[in-house]
């Protein structure tokens, strides 16, 4: 039985904060990449990344609200070194742009961390012509990291660190579709399920975790891929399913109250 608030081999429980598990982790001259920055969990990714001593660059859809994200982690944080960049995982366009502006850039690249997403919308398709869960949520992060693979590597080597890739992915990805991923009806709207297509989604991250994982210890190199459940954390993901939504919020306030 999973009890929210019992801590568990870490000495950590989900009433843990990330202040709490980073406590005494110095990430000075670490340079990570943390997608969906913008809100929820991946504002709370940078700006406890930034207070550690990282650099950290948002990739955000919405460049205005990442700026307004970063000046208020700046009032917290005076010294926080953080940049701003437009990044919209539906379209394959915006992560080559991304990906070669940033491989242009000087900045190194010690940390990955692919945590945009998108839960349970009405069906749509990207502007490629995929389903939205799957092109944004795996297709776009599985784009983004190819790209900026080799930069993680020479900076894995030059700076004699290793380097992470992290995929957050979700225990729903046990809610998925019985065949599991439906390579061929990927954009099929007449079986589309909201939940069962985000559960896709996130066995995809899963996967490529996996393999990627494998991948690089079979190259030699340092640098590692892991995917994640991050728990049930109150934010913004549930937005297309307010019902859902609404009782979640009210069970984790139920469970915050309990610990």
């Amino acid at each position: 039985m999973w009890y929210p608030w019992k801590k568990g081999p870490s000495g950590f429980s989900s009433s843990s904060t990330a202040e709490d598990v980073t406590q005494g982790v110095d990430a000075t001259g670490l340079t990570a990449i943390v997608t969906g920055a913008s809100s929820g969990i991946g504002t709370e990714i940078t700006r406890v990344l930034v207070l550690r001593g990282a650099h950290v660059i948002m990739a955000v859809r919405n460049v205005d609200v990442g700026r307004k994200v970063k000046e208020a982690i700046l009032k917290e944080i005076p010294n926080a070194k953080i940049e701003v960049m437009e990044l919209d995982l539906s379209s394959m366009a915006s992560v080559r742009k991304f990906a070669s502006e940033y491989n242009s850039s000087d900045l190194p690249l010690n940390i990955l961390i692919n945590n945009a997403g998108v839960m349970a919308p009405p069906y749509m398709v990207s502007q490629d012509g995929m389903e939205m869960q799957f092109a944004t949520n795996h297709i776009g992060h599985f784009l983004l990291t190819n790209l900026l693979l080799q930069k993680m590597k020479t900076t894995a080597r030059d700076c004699q660190r290793e380097g992470r890739i992290v995929n957050v992915s979700s225990v729903g990805h046990n809610f998925t579709y019985q065949e599991g991923i439906c390579f061929d009806k990927i954009n099929d709207q007449s079986s589309y399920s909201p939940f069962r297509a985000y559960g896709q989604s996130k066995l995809a991250n899963i996967l490529h975790a996996s393999e990627l994982s494998r991948r690089l210890k079979e190259e030699g190199v340092n640098v590692t891929a892991n995917s994640l459940h991050p728990g049930a954390i109150n934010t913004n993901l549930m937005r297309h399913q307010k019902f859902v939504e609404g009782c979640c919020h009210s069970m984790l306030r139920g469970f915050k109250s309990a610990s």
